[in-house]
């Protein structure tokens, strides 16, 4: 079963009918919420410790409505180390890519507001 994302507006994601307020990450199977980053606006390693043990093909990281979030370039590396393509757009972008992408193995990371 792939979870689909209804709908994203700031400070807001609806999943399969679940409205989330806080920031997600969706997995093809289930939503984790309330995803707290050890730095709020920058993504580290750290803050993916469940993706990784779920060995996706690719992350897709929705980085806010404005696109705030930040990626440092030592993460990216860290991820292609891994074998894993990583997309990182602005969150109404990265649910689109998300929901177009089903049937892969592809998380997605969502930055809810920012």
């Amino acid at each position: 079963i792939d979870v689909r994302i209804d709908s994203y507006s700031f400070g807001k994601v609806v999943i399969e009918g679940n409205t989330f307020s806080k920031d997600v990450i969706v997995f093809p199977d289930r939503v984790v919420d309330n995803w707290w980053r050890a730095s709020g606006h920058s993504l580290c390693e750290a803050d993916l410790t469940e993706v990784l043990a779920y060995k996706p093909e690719v992350l897709i990281i929705g980085r806010g409505a404005m696109g705030i979030m930040n990626v440092p370039t030592e993460v990216k590396k860290f991820l292609q180390e891994q074998g894993i393509e990583l997309i990182t757009k602005r969150s109404k972008e990265a649910c689109q890519i998300f929901n177009e992408m089903q049937g892969r193995r592809v998380i997605l990371g969502l930055h809810l507001t920012c």
